[in-house]
Protein backbone atom coordinates (compact mmCIF):
# COMPACT_ATOMS: atom_id res chain seq x y z
CA UNK A 1 0.00 0.00 0.00
CA UNK A 2 1.50 3.32 -0.97
CA UNK A 3 2.51 5.42 2.02
CA UNK A 4 3.07 8.85 0.43
CA UNK A 5 1.16 11.79 1.93
CA UNK A 6 0.93 14.57 -0.62
CA UNK A 7 0.28 18.22 0.14
CA UNK A 8 -2.96 20.09 -0.57
CA UNK A 9 -3.45 21.54 -4.02
CA UNK A 10 -3.22 25.31 -4.05
CA UNK A 11 -5.83 27.73 -5.35
CA UNK A 12 -3.12 30.35 -5.87
CA UNK A 13 -3.63 30.15 -9.63
CA UNK A 14 -6.74 32.27 -9.15
CA UNK A 15 -4.92 35.14 -7.48
CA UNK A 16 -5.33 38.32 -9.49
CA UNK A 17 -8.37 37.14 -11.49
CA UNK A 18 -10.26 40.29 -10.46
CA UNK A 19 -13.86 39.76 -9.44
CA UNK A 20 -13.93 35.96 -9.93
CA UNK A 21 -14.69 34.04 -6.72
CA UNK A 22 -12.68 30.92 -5.91
CA UNK A 23 -14.39 27.53 -6.17
CA UNK A 24 -16.51 26.42 -3.23
CA UNK A 25 -14.75 24.21 -0.72
CA UNK A 26 -15.81 20.67 0.23
CA UNK A 27 -18.78 21.96 2.21
CA UNK A 28 -20.10 24.39 -0.42
CA UNK A 29 -22.31 23.96 -3.49
CA UNK A 30 -19.55 22.49 -5.68
CA UNK A 31 -18.32 20.30 -2.86
CA UNK A 32 -21.73 18.76 -2.36
CA UNK A 33 -22.12 18.07 -6.07
CA UNK A 34 -18.65 16.54 -6.26
CA UNK A 35 -19.35 14.34 -3.24
CA UNK A 36 -22.46 13.03 -4.97
CA UNK A 37 -20.31 12.21 -8.00
CA UNK A 38 -17.82 10.37 -5.77
CA UNK A 39 -20.63 8.46 -4.09
CA UNK A 40 -21.88 7.26 -7.49
CA UNK A 41 -18.35 6.25 -8.44
CA UNK A 42 -17.87 4.28 -5.22
CA UNK A 43 -21.24 2.55 -5.52
CA UNK A 44 -20.40 1.48 -9.07
CA UNK A 45 -17.18 -0.16 -7.87
CA UNK A 46 -18.89 -1.91 -4.96
CA UNK A 47 -21.66 -3.16 -7.22
CA UNK A 48 -19.24 -4.10 -10.04
CA UNK A 49 -21.22 -1.92 -12.45
CA UNK A 50 -18.80 -0.93 -15.23
CA UNK A 51 -21.29 1.23 -17.11
CA UNK A 52 -22.17 3.25 -14.01
CA UNK A 53 -18.46 3.66 -13.20
CA UNK A 54 -17.56 4.85 -16.69
CA UNK A 55 -20.51 7.26 -16.59
CA UNK A 56 -18.63 9.25 -13.91
CA UNK A 57 -15.69 9.93 -16.27
CA UNK A 58 -15.41 12.94 -18.57
CA UNK A 59 -16.22 11.75 -22.08
CA UNK A 60 -13.63 14.06 -23.64
CA UNK A 61 -10.79 12.30 -21.76
CA UNK A 62 -10.47 9.22 -24.00
CA UNK A 63 -7.09 8.16 -22.65
CA UNK A 64 -8.11 8.49 -19.03
CA UNK A 65 -11.38 6.72 -19.73
CA UNK A 66 -9.46 3.76 -21.19
CA UNK A 67 -7.13 3.69 -18.17
CA UNK A 68 -10.08 3.68 -15.81
CA UNK A 69 -11.82 0.91 -17.75
CA UNK A 70 -8.68 -1.22 -17.33
CA UNK A 71 -8.44 -0.38 -13.64
CA UNK A 72 -12.06 -1.37 -13.09
CA UNK A 73 -11.45 -4.68 -14.87
CA UNK A 74 -8.25 -5.27 -12.88
CA UNK A 75 -10.29 -5.10 -9.66
CA UNK A 76 -12.52 -8.03 -10.62
CA UNK A 77 -10.81 -10.65 -8.41
CA UNK A 78 -10.35 -8.37 -5.38
CA UNK A 79 -12.86 -9.27 -2.62
CA UNK A 80 -14.16 -5.88 -1.57
CA UNK A 81 -16.15 -5.44 1.62
CA UNK A 82 -16.40 -1.68 1.34
CA UNK A 83 -15.21 1.18 -0.90
CA UNK A 84 -15.95 4.85 -0.23
CA UNK A 85 -14.65 8.28 -1.22
CA UNK A 86 -14.60 11.41 0.89
CA UNK A 87 -13.95 14.85 -0.59
CA UNK A 88 -11.28 16.57 1.51
CA UNK A 89 -10.98 19.88 -0.33
CA UNK A 90 -11.02 21.54 -3.74
CA UNK A 91 -8.87 24.12 -5.51
CA UNK A 92 -9.32 25.91 -8.82
CA UNK A 93 -7.56 26.10 -12.18
CA UNK A 94 -9.74 28.29 -14.41
CA UNK A 95 -11.68 31.46 -13.62
CA UNK A 96 -14.68 30.50 -15.72
CA UNK A 97 -17.96 29.65 -14.06
CA UNK A 98 -20.49 27.09 -15.22
CA UNK A 99 -19.81 24.97 -18.30
CA UNK A 100 -16.19 24.10 -19.12
CA UNK A 101 -15.04 24.75 -15.60
CA UNK A 102 -12.29 22.53 -14.16
CA UNK A 103 -11.31 22.16 -10.53
CA UNK A 104 -8.87 20.06 -8.53
CA UNK A 105 -10.04 17.84 -5.69
CA UNK A 106 -8.17 16.03 -2.96
CA UNK A 107 -10.07 12.87 -2.15
CA UNK A 108 -9.68 10.20 0.52
CA UNK A 109 -10.31 6.61 -0.60
CA UNK A 110 -11.18 4.08 2.09
CA UNK A 111 -11.65 0.40 1.34
CA UNK A 112 -11.72 -2.95 3.13
CA UNK A 113 -11.14 -6.46 1.86
CA UNK A 114 -13.91 -8.88 2.74
CA UNK A 115 -12.89 -11.40 5.39
CA UNK A 116 -9.49 -9.83 6.10
CA UNK A 117 -9.55 -6.15 7.04
CA UNK A 118 -10.77 -5.05 10.46
CA UNK A 119 -9.95 -1.44 9.56
CA UNK A 120 -9.90 0.38 6.21
CA UNK A 121 -6.93 1.08 4.01
CA UNK A 122 -6.75 4.84 3.48
CA UNK A 123 -5.23 6.42 0.36
CA UNK A 124 -5.26 9.89 -1.17
CA UNK A 125 -6.35 10.66 -4.70
CA UNK A 126 -5.83 13.95 -6.56
CA UNK A 127 -8.53 14.35 -9.17
CA UNK A 128 -9.19 16.90 -11.86
CA UNK A 129 -12.94 17.39 -12.30
CA UNK A 130 -14.68 18.87 -15.33
CA UNK A 131 -18.17 20.37 -15.48
CA UNK A 132 -20.20 19.54 -18.57
CA UNK A 133 -23.93 19.63 -19.25
CA UNK A 134 -24.58 20.78 -15.70
CA UNK A 135 -22.78 17.85 -14.06
CA UNK A 136 -19.30 17.11 -12.69
CA UNK A 137 -17.12 14.35 -14.15
CA UNK A 138 -13.68 12.97 -13.30
CA UNK A 139 -11.21 14.05 -16.01
CA UNK A 140 -7.90 12.77 -14.59
CA UNK A 141 -6.25 11.61 -11.38
CA UNK A 142 -3.02 13.62 -11.49
CA UNK A 143 -4.46 16.89 -10.15
CA UNK A 144 -2.98 18.67 -13.20
CA UNK A 145 -0.18 19.94 -11.02
CA UNK A 146 3.40 18.71 -11.06
CA UNK A 147 4.25 16.43 -8.15
CA UNK A 148 0.61 15.98 -7.10
CA UNK A 149 -0.28 12.43 -8.06
CA UNK A 150 -2.75 9.90 -6.78
CA UNK A 151 -1.20 7.13 -4.68
CA UNK A 152 -0.75 3.89 -6.63
CA UNK A 153 -2.78 0.77 -5.83
CA UNK A 154 -1.98 -2.77 -6.95
CA UNK A 155 -4.87 -2.84 -9.44
CA UNK A 156 -3.46 0.25 -11.15
CA UNK A 157 -0.56 -1.96 -12.24
CA UNK A 158 -2.48 -4.75 -13.94
CA UNK A 159 -5.07 -7.49 -13.52
CA UNK A 160 -5.04 -8.82 -9.95
CA UNK A 161 -4.90 -12.55 -9.23
CA UNK A 162 -6.24 -13.49 -5.80
CA UNK A 163 -5.24 -16.63 -3.88
CA UNK A 164 -6.79 -17.43 -0.53
CA UNK A 165 -4.93 -19.37 2.14
CA UNK A 166 -6.39 -20.60 5.39
CA UNK A 167 -5.38 -17.39 7.18
CA UNK A 168 -4.08 -15.27 4.32
CA UNK A 169 -5.02 -13.50 1.13
CA UNK A 170 -2.36 -13.04 -1.53
CA UNK A 171 -2.97 -10.52 -4.31
CA UNK A 172 -0.55 -10.58 -7.23
CA UNK A 173 0.01 -8.83 -10.54
CA UNK A 174 2.19 -10.42 -13.20
CA UNK A 175 2.68 -13.54 -11.06
CA UNK A 176 1.63 -17.11 -11.79
CA UNK A 177 -0.88 -18.70 -9.46
CA UNK A 178 1.53 -21.41 -8.30
CA UNK A 179 3.94 -18.84 -6.90
CA UNK A 180 1.10 -17.00 -5.18
CA UNK A 181 -0.08 -20.27 -3.60
CA UNK A 182 3.43 -20.79 -2.21
CA UNK A 183 3.35 -17.31 -0.70
CA UNK A 184 -0.08 -18.02 0.82
CA UNK A 185 1.19 -21.25 2.40
CA UNK A 186 4.14 -19.37 3.89
CA UNK A 187 1.86 -16.63 5.20
CA UNK A 188 -0.41 -19.23 6.81
CA UNK A 189 2.59 -20.73 8.62
CA UNK A 190 3.64 -17.26 9.74
CA UNK A 191 0.22 -16.52 11.22
CA UNK A 192 0.38 -19.81 13.15
CA UNK A 193 3.82 -18.85 14.52
CA UNK A 194 2.52 -15.47 15.73
CA UNK A 195 -0.49 -17.02 17.40
CA UNK A 196 1.89 -19.06 19.55
CA UNK A 197 3.90 -16.11 20.86
CA UNK A 198 1.63 -13.03 20.67
CA UNK A 199 -1.35 -13.46 23.05
CA UNK A 200 -2.94 -10.07 22.43
CA UNK A 201 -5.86 -9.43 20.11
CA UNK A 202 -5.20 -9.07 16.38
CA UNK A 203 -6.94 -10.13 13.19
CA UNK A 204 -5.13 -13.48 12.99
CA UNK A 205 -4.80 -13.20 9.22
CA UNK A 206 -2.60 -11.34 6.77
CA UNK A 207 -2.90 -9.75 3.32
CA UNK A 208 0.15 -10.02 1.05
CA UNK A 209 0.65 -8.10 -2.19
CA UNK A 210 3.08 -9.38 -4.82
CA UNK A 211 3.64 -6.82 -7.61
CA UNK A 212 5.41 -7.64 -10.87
CA UNK A 213 8.78 -6.05 -10.08
CA UNK A 214 10.88 -4.03 -7.65
CA UNK A 215 9.89 -0.82 -9.44
CA UNK A 216 6.23 -1.70 -9.06
CA UNK A 217 6.77 -2.45 -5.36
CA UNK A 218 8.38 0.97 -4.88
CA UNK A 219 5.45 2.61 -6.67
CA UNK A 220 3.03 1.03 -4.21
CA UNK A 221 5.11 2.48 -1.38
CA UNK A 222 5.44 5.89 -3.03
CA UNK A 223 9.22 5.59 -2.79
CA UNK A 224 12.39 5.13 -4.84
CA UNK A 225 13.23 1.59 -5.91
CA UNK A 226 16.87 1.99 -4.90
CA UNK A 227 16.12 1.91 -1.19
CA UNK A 228 14.34 -1.45 -1.44
CA UNK A 229 16.63 -3.31 -3.83
CA UNK A 230 17.84 -5.88 -1.29
CA UNK A 231 14.68 -5.88 0.83
CA UNK A 232 12.52 -8.99 0.32
CA UNK A 233 9.33 -7.54 1.84
CA UNK A 234 7.99 -4.66 3.91
CA UNK A 235 4.85 -4.06 5.94
CA UNK A 236 2.98 -0.80 5.53
CA UNK A 237 2.28 1.26 8.61
CA UNK A 238 4.34 -0.88 10.96
CA UNK A 239 5.50 2.06 13.10
CA UNK A 240 3.37 4.61 14.93
CA UNK A 241 0.12 2.79 14.31
CA UNK A 242 -1.67 2.32 17.59
CA UNK A 243 -5.22 1.15 18.13
CA UNK A 244 -6.80 3.37 15.48
CA UNK A 245 -4.42 2.30 12.72
CA UNK A 246 -5.56 1.27 9.27
CA UNK A 247 -5.08 -2.17 7.75
CA UNK A 248 -1.58 -3.42 7.09
CA UNK A 249 -0.30 -4.94 3.87
CA UNK A 250 2.80 -7.08 3.47
CA UNK A 251 4.32 -6.04 0.15
CA UNK A 252 6.79 -8.46 -1.42
CA UNK A 253 9.73 -7.45 -3.57
CA UNK A 254 9.49 -10.32 -6.10
CA UNK A 255 13.08 -9.92 -7.24
CA UNK A 256 14.68 -10.20 -3.79
CA UNK A 257 12.13 -12.70 -2.49
CA UNK A 258 12.61 -15.06 -5.41
CA UNK A 259 16.35 -15.54 -4.82
CA UNK A 260 15.80 -16.59 -1.20
CA UNK A 261 15.60 -20.25 -0.28
CA UNK A 262 12.70 -21.77 1.60
CA UNK A 263 14.25 -20.87 4.95
CA UNK A 264 14.78 -17.23 4.01
CA UNK A 265 11.23 -16.89 2.72
CA UNK A 266 9.90 -18.41 5.91
CA UNK A 267 11.82 -15.91 8.05
CA UNK A 268 10.78 -12.96 5.89
CA UNK A 269 7.06 -13.76 5.97
CA UNK A 270 7.11 -14.48 9.70
CA UNK A 271 8.98 -11.23 10.35
CA UNK A 272 6.46 -9.19 8.36
CA UNK A 273 3.48 -10.99 9.90
CA UNK A 274 4.90 -10.11 13.32
CA UNK A 275 4.55 -6.44 12.35
CA UNK A 276 0.92 -7.05 11.42
CA UNK A 277 0.19 -8.87 14.69
CA UNK A 278 1.88 -6.25 16.87
CA UNK A 279 0.47 -3.27 14.99
CA UNK A 280 -1.85 -2.06 17.75
CA UNK A 281 0.97 -2.28 20.31
CA UNK A 282 3.52 -0.54 18.08
CA UNK A 283 3.34 3.22 18.57
CA UNK A 284 5.49 6.29 18.21
CA UNK A 285 7.05 5.31 21.57
CA UNK A 286 8.39 2.03 20.15
CA UNK A 287 12.03 2.22 18.97
CA UNK A 288 12.90 0.39 15.78
CA UNK A 289 15.44 -1.84 17.50
CA UNK A 290 12.54 -3.28 19.49
CA UNK A 291 9.95 -3.59 16.70
CA UNK A 292 12.43 -5.00 14.18
CA UNK A 293 14.28 -7.07 16.77
CA UNK A 294 11.05 -8.64 18.00
CA UNK A 295 9.95 -9.43 14.45
CA UNK A 296 13.30 -11.13 13.79
CA UNK A 297 13.11 -12.96 17.12
CA UNK A 298 9.79 -14.50 16.07
CA UNK A 299 11.15 -15.16 12.57
CA UNK A 300 14.14 -17.16 13.80
CA UNK A 301 12.42 -18.74 16.79
CA UNK A 302 12.73 -22.53 16.74
CA UNK A 303 14.84 -22.62 13.57
CA UNK A 304 18.01 -23.83 15.32
CA UNK A 305 20.14 -21.16 13.67
CA UNK A 306 23.06 -19.92 15.77
CA UNK A 307 23.78 -16.24 16.47
CA UNK A 308 26.78 -16.32 14.13
CA UNK A 309 24.55 -17.65 11.34
CA UNK A 310 21.84 -15.07 11.96
CA UNK A 311 24.14 -12.10 12.66
CA UNK A 312 27.15 -12.35 10.32
CA UNK A 313 27.69 -8.60 9.91
CA UNK A 314 27.68 -7.99 13.64
CA UNK A 315 29.96 -11.01 14.15
CA UNK A 316 32.52 -9.54 11.75
CA UNK A 317 32.34 -6.22 13.56
CA UNK A 318 32.89 -7.89 16.94
CA UNK A 319 35.81 -9.92 15.59
CA UNK A 320 37.36 -6.67 14.36
CA UNK A 321 37.12 -5.21 17.87
CA UNK A 322 34.11 -2.97 17.14
CA UNK A 323 31.63 -3.93 19.85
CA UNK A 324 28.58 -1.63 19.70
CA UNK A 325 28.38 0.88 22.53
CA UNK A 326 24.62 1.36 22.51
CA UNK A 327 21.43 -0.08 21.09
CA UNK A 328 20.91 1.09 17.49
CA UNK A 329 18.96 4.30 16.94
CA UNK A 330 16.11 4.57 14.46
CA UNK A 331 18.41 6.15 11.87
CA UNK A 332 20.40 2.92 11.61
CA UNK A 333 17.36 1.24 10.04
CA UNK A 334 17.22 3.58 7.03
CA UNK A 335 16.74 1.53 3.86
CA UNK A 336 18.72 4.11 1.91
CA UNK A 337 21.94 3.48 3.82
CA UNK A 338 24.67 0.87 3.43
CA UNK A 339 23.38 -2.71 3.31
CA UNK A 340 25.99 -3.90 5.82
CA UNK A 341 25.06 -1.22 8.36
CA UNK A 342 21.35 -1.93 7.93
CA UNK A 343 21.91 -5.66 8.44
CA UNK A 344 23.95 -5.02 11.56
CA UNK A 345 21.24 -2.82 13.04
CA UNK A 346 18.69 -5.60 12.58
CA UNK A 347 21.10 -8.11 14.10
CA UNK A 348 21.69 -5.89 17.13
CA UNK A 349 17.96 -5.52 17.70
CA UNK A 350 17.44 -9.26 17.32
CA UNK A 351 20.10 -10.08 19.90
CA UNK A 352 18.62 -7.56 22.34
CA UNK A 353 15.21 -9.26 22.08
CA UNK A 354 16.80 -12.72 22.20
CA UNK A 355 18.61 -11.72 25.39
CA UNK A 356 15.34 -10.65 27.02
CA UNK A 357 13.63 -13.88 25.98
CA UNK A 358 16.50 -16.04 27.26
CA UNK A 359 17.06 -14.26 30.56
CA UNK A 360 13.51 -13.21 31.49
CA UNK A 361 11.38 -15.39 29.18
CA UNK A 362 9.38 -14.93 26.00
CA UNK A 363 6.28 -13.78 27.89
CA UNK A 364 8.29 -11.00 29.52
CA UNK A 365 9.57 -9.93 26.10
CA UNK A 366 5.98 -9.65 24.87
CA UNK A 367 5.00 -7.71 28.00
CA UNK A 368 7.99 -5.40 27.61
CA UNK A 369 6.99 -4.71 24.00
CA UNK A 370 3.43 -3.90 25.02
CA UNK A 371 4.40 -1.64 27.92
CA UNK A 372 6.84 0.36 25.78
CA UNK A 373 4.09 0.96 23.22
CA UNK A 374 1.65 2.13 25.87
CA UNK A 375 3.87 5.08 26.78
CA UNK A 376 2.49 8.47 25.83
CA UNK A 377 5.83 9.56 24.35
CA UNK A 378 9.11 8.14 23.09
CA UNK A 379 11.34 9.76 25.68
CA UNK A 380 11.67 7.50 28.72
CA UNK A 381 9.43 4.74 27.32
CA UNK A 382 12.13 2.06 27.16
CA UNK A 383 13.63 3.09 30.49
CA UNK A 384 10.27 2.93 32.23
CA UNK A 385 9.39 -0.47 30.73
CA UNK A 386 12.80 -1.89 31.65
CA UNK A 387 12.20 -0.96 35.29
CA UNK A 388 8.57 -2.05 35.37
CA UNK A 389 8.81 -5.33 33.46
CA UNK A 390 12.43 -6.48 33.77
CA UNK A 391 13.54 -4.76 36.95
CA UNK A 392 16.61 -3.20 35.40
CA UNK A 393 17.85 0.14 34.07
CA UNK A 394 18.84 1.15 30.56
CA UNK A 395 22.52 1.36 31.54
CA UNK A 396 22.40 -2.07 33.15
CA UNK A 397 20.56 -3.60 30.22
CA UNK A 398 22.93 -2.04 27.68
CA UNK A 399 25.96 -3.36 29.57
CA UNK A 400 24.35 -6.81 29.78
CA UNK A 401 23.51 -6.72 26.06
CA UNK A 402 27.10 -5.75 25.11
CA UNK A 403 28.41 -8.70 27.13
CA UNK A 404 25.84 -10.96 25.50
CA UNK A 405 26.83 -9.81 22.00
CA UNK A 406 30.51 -10.40 22.81
CA UNK A 407 29.90 -13.87 24.26
CA UNK A 408 27.58 -15.03 21.48
CA UNK A 409 29.65 -13.68 18.60
CA UNK A 410 33.19 -13.37 19.95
Amino acid sequence: MALCALSVLSAAALTGCGGVPPPDDATGRDGQAVQRLLDRRAAAIRERDADAFLATIDGSSARYRAEQRRMFTNLAAVPLRSWTYHLVDTGGFTPSLGEGRRIAARVELRYRLSGYDTAPVVAEEYLTLARRDGRWYVASDDGEERGRRTSVQLWDQGAVTAVRGERSLVLGVGQDRRRLREVAAGADRAVTALRRVWPHAWAGRVVVQVPASLDRMAALLGASAGGYRGIAAVTTGEVGGGHGAAADRVIVNPEAYQILGDFGRRVVLTHETAHVATRAATTAATPLWLSEGFADWVGYLGTGRTPREVAPELARSVEAGRLPNALPGDGAFNFGGKAESLSQAYEEGWLACRLIAQKWGGEKLVEFYRVVGESSRRQGAVESALREVLGTSLDEFTALWRKYVASELG
